[in-house]
């Protein structure tokens, strides 16, 4: 695959260069396993409509067809554009101040995962996936907690999986 170079300027990132290695959606490591492409937790409603709406010009149009996105311009979030209907973020601040955020990907994890399924590898993948998979603790709850199938049971969870690209509406 030929090599592509991608240039941010976004509200967080300005003259911050990545490189594409590999095919989108293509060539994971053997341990990350998504369940839901960014496309498809766009179109469902995460992160209350939040999160990179100033970024649509680095990932694919199509992206944002039908993402659930609130309006540009305006600050904040819309938990009614969740999935669940519920909030169930932490602020940025929070993910600073407990080292979640590696400098490359401001945004956390969701840009990182952005970022890598497009193409981009990057020093960081391996602390990243070991999150994903740690994050995986809340699938479980859910199961052990919840009838199967029943996604008012304990909404903000099955939210926060979401968010990670687990598909919390088929527990």
């Amino acid at each position: 695959m030929k090599k592509i170079e991608v240039v941010v300027n976004d509200k967080m990132q300005k003259n911050y260069a990545y490189t594409i290695t590999e095919k989108s959606g293509e060539n994971f490591a053997p341990e990350f396993k998504p369940e839901l492409t960014p496309k498809e937790m766009l179109k469902l409603g995460i992160f209350g409509g939040r999160y990179i709406r100033d970024c649509k010009k680095e990932f694919p149009k199509d992206w944002f067809s039908k993402a659930k996105l609130f309006p540009d311009g305006l600050s904040g979030h819309d938990k009614n554009l969740n999935y669940f209907k519920v909030d169930a973020s932490q602020p940025l601040s929070v993910w600073r101040k407990k080292g979640w955020i590696h400098s490359d990907d401001p945004r956390g994890w969701f840009q990182w995962y952005c970022r890598y399924y497009i193409g981009r590898r990057h020093e960081d993948d391996a602390r990243q996936i070991r999150r994903w998979k740690a994050f995986r603790r809340h699938v479980t709850q859910i199961q052990k907690n919840c009838w199967q199938g029943d996604l008012n049971c304990r909404s903000r969870q099955h939210q926060a999986v979401l968010h990670w690209a687990y598909d919390s509406r088929k527990l």
